[in-house]
């Protein structure tokens, strides 16, 4: 029984583990922008927390110009909130169910994540399913 419990723990430490990789900050595609991903309750979510070119041409910080909701346009880009909702599935390097916010064209897509062997980020965003979509591989810059 000892033996068994023994397992047990070091199953749920390793799947710990394994879910604390995600979280943290993340080179994006480009090197444009990092991305922290943290929990949000039971889910994960992130916010972009640097950029590369932080303001316009004339000095003034990047802003949501092209955000759907006209209320959240003056939103500036650093600290925006870019993924939503993601969810845990019975493998821990895969979660599900999140969206994830373009502010260079104003959309939000579907979106799930994959932590890759190599310790990258498959980031897939996609309309529908998940077949017809777009994936981006991110770097990890800081736990």
């Amino acid at each position: 029984m000892l033996r068994l419990t023994i397992i047990v723990m070091g199953l749920i430490f390793a799947v710990g583990q394994a879910n604390a990789n995600v979280l943290g900050t993340w080179m994006t595609k480009g090197e444009r922008s990092h991305v922290r991903i943290e929990k949000c309750g039971e889910k994960l979510c992130g916010s972009i927390i640097w950029l590369k070119d932080p303001n316009r041409k004339d000095g003034k910080p990047k802003i949501d110009a092209r955000n759907k909701d006209e209320n959240k346009r003056g939103r500036r880009i650093l600290g925006l909130p870019l993924m939503t909702a993601f969810e845990a599935t019975d493998d821990p390097k895969f979660w599900v169910n999140g969206e994830i916010y373009n502010p260079e064209n104003g959309k939000t897509y579907n979106c799930e994540m994959t932590l890759q062997e190599d310790g990258i980020l498959k980031v897939h965003g996609y309309v529908g399913v998940p077949l017809f979509g777009e994936s981006q591989y991110w770097k990890k810059v800081e736990e």
